[in-house]
C-alpha cells in the first residue's frame, strides 16, 4: 500500500506537469475572435501605435518594458497591472514581441482596447530582417533545447515512476516554457531592440503590484542585469533555487568556482543595460554552453530556460532588493505570506500551476483573477468588450 501511495504521487505530479501545456478553451477561442476581429474590423487593424507617438518606441528618456509572449490574456494583465500602478504611466512604452500566429490577435486587442497613457507596440517575428548569423544562431538554439526537453522527456518515459529515484527535476521537460520560442528569445533582446540602451523585462506570467519607475535609475554598478536574488530568505533560503538544482557539480565542464549553495537569480522582472551587453560576448558564451551541453549529452544542467543563462551571465548580475519581486507563486508551496504578497512590487507565477490554468491554488489565482478583472476595467471599449464577453460567456 505504502509503494501505491508513492507511485499515485509520483503520477500525480507528472499529470499536473503535463496538464501545464494545456491551453484553456476560454484563451484558445479569444485568440479565434480576435483574429477574426483583425480580419474583418478596420479599427483592430490601425496602427500601433498611432502615427504621433512612434517617435517615443526610440526615445530614450522614456520607460521602455518589454514582453515576450504569444498568450493575449497574460499580455493583458501585465500591461494593465503596471499602468495602473505607475505614478507616471505616460512616461510608459511597452514593446510586445510574438509570434506569427498570435500576432492578428495580440494586435487586435491592444488596437481596440488602447490605453489611454502609455504607448503599446506589437510586433511579430516575422516583421523583424536579422542578418543570416542571428537567424542561423536562433535557430540552433532553439533546436538543441528542444534536443534537451526531447532528452530527459525520453527519461522520464523509459524510467519506472512506481519505484523510480527521483524524477522530479526532470518534469520541468514536460513544461511548455522548456519548448517555447519567446521564452528563449529573451537571449536575443540587445537584436530585437538595437536603439534602447535600458530597459526592463518582464514575464507574461507576472502581476505589477506597486510603481516600478525607479528601476530606471538603479546603478547597476557596471552589471548587465539587475535581478532578484535572494527572494525573503529564511532559515532555508531558495529551496529548489540553488545553483546546485540547475547545475551539474559533477561534470568537470561546470565551473568549480561556482558556490554550489548560491541563490539563483529570478528571471520573471529584470532591468537590462543594453549598451553594457553589446560591450560584452554574453550571447556568444550562451551559445558556447549549449554546445558544450550538445556534446555531454545534455548531462550538464536540468532541464529549462534559466541553467544556460546563470552560466553565460556569471559575473554580470547586480542584486537588487528582494521587495521587488516574489517568485514561485505556479508551484504548489510557496513560502510567501501574505505580508510579503503585498509588500511585493512584482508577483511571478513561475511554475506550472499558471494563474489562468485550473490547476493553481485558488488563493494565488485570486490574486491573478483581481487584476485581470481590473484590466477589463481599465481597457472597457466597445468591440474589445464585446470580444471578451461572447469568450466568457
Amino acid at each position: 500500500m505504502e509503494q501505491k501511495v508513492q507511485s499515485a504521487k509520483k503520477r500525480e505530479l507528472m499529470y499536473w506537469y503535463l496538464a501545464s501545456r494545456g491551453v484553456p478553451k476560454s484563451l484558445h477561442c479569444l485568440c479565434l475572435k480576435l483574429a477574426e476581429e483583425y480580419a474583418v474590423n478596420a479599427m483592430a487593424r490601425s496602427c500601433l501605435p498611432p502615427p504621433e507617438h512612434v517617435s517615443r518606441l526610440a526615445d530614450t528618456s522614456f520607460n521602455h518594458i518589454v514582453l515576450l509572449t504569444d498568450n493575449v490574456l497574460a499580455a493583458s494583465v501585465v500591461i494593465s497591472s503596471t499602468v495602473e500602478n505607475a505614478a507616471n504611466p505616460e512616461k510608459l512604452v511597452f514593446h510586445i514581441v510574438t509570434d506569427k500566429k498570435t500576432y492578428s490577435p495580440m494586435h487586435a486587442w491592444f488596437a481596440t482596447n488602447r490605453l489611454k497613457s502609455a504607448v503599446v507596440e506589437v510586433k511579430g517575428l516575422h516583421h523583424y530582417d536579422w542578418s543570416q548569423e542571428v537567424n542561423v544562431g536562433v535557430k540552433q538554439m532553439l533546436e538543441i533545447h528542444h534536443l534537451i526537453c526531447s532528452h530527459y522527456y525520453n527519461n522520464l518515459k523509459e524510467n519506472d515512476l512506481e519505484y523510480g529515484g527521483e524524477h522530479q527535476n526532470f518534469l520541468e521537460a514536460l513544461s511548455p516554457s522548456c519548448l517555447s520560442l519567446m521564452n528563449h528569445l529573451r537571449i536575443y533582446i540587445p537584436e530585437l531592440f538595437p536603439e534602447l540602451n535600458k530597459i526592463v523585462f518582464l514575464d507574461d506570467d507576472v502581476v505589477v503590484q506597486h510603481d516600478i519607475s525607479s528601476l530606471w535609475t538603479l546603478d547597476l554598478n557596471g552589471k548587465i542585469v539587475g535581478a532578484v536574488v535572494d527572494s525573503w530568505c529564511g532559515e532555508n533560503c531558495c529551496p529548489g533555487r540553488k545553483y546546485k538544482d540547475y547545475l551539474n557539480f559533477s561534470h568537470p565542464v561546470i565551473p568549480s568556482h561556482l558556490d554550489q549553495d548560491r541563490c539563483a537569480w529570478l528571471s520573471g522582472m529584470n532591468i537590462f543595460d543594453l549598451e553594457a551587453w553589446r560591450r560584452s560576448n554574453i550571447t556568444t558564451s550562451y551559445h558556447k554552453w549549449l554546445k558544450l551541453s550538445l556534446n555531454s549529452g545534455f548531462t550538464l544542467w536540468q532541464p529549462g530556460v534559466l541553467p544556460p543563462s546563470l552560466l553565460a551571465f556569471q559575473g554580470h548580475v547586480h542584486p537588487i532588493d528582494p521587495l521587488w519581486q516574489v517568485a514561485g507563486l505556479g508551484y504548489r508551496s510557496s513560502s510567501a505570506g501574505g505580508q510579503i504578497l503585498e509588500a511585493a512590487a512584482v508577483l511571478h507565477f513561475n511554475g506550472p500551476a499558471k494563474p489562468w490554468l485550473e490547476i493553481g491554488s485558488p488563493e494565488v489565482r485570486s490574486l491573478f483573477g483581481t487584476m485581470k478583472t481590473s484590466s477589463n476595467t481599465v481597457r472597457n471599449q466597445s468591440r474589445g468588450k464585446k470580444v471578451l464577453a461572447s469568450v466568457s460567456a
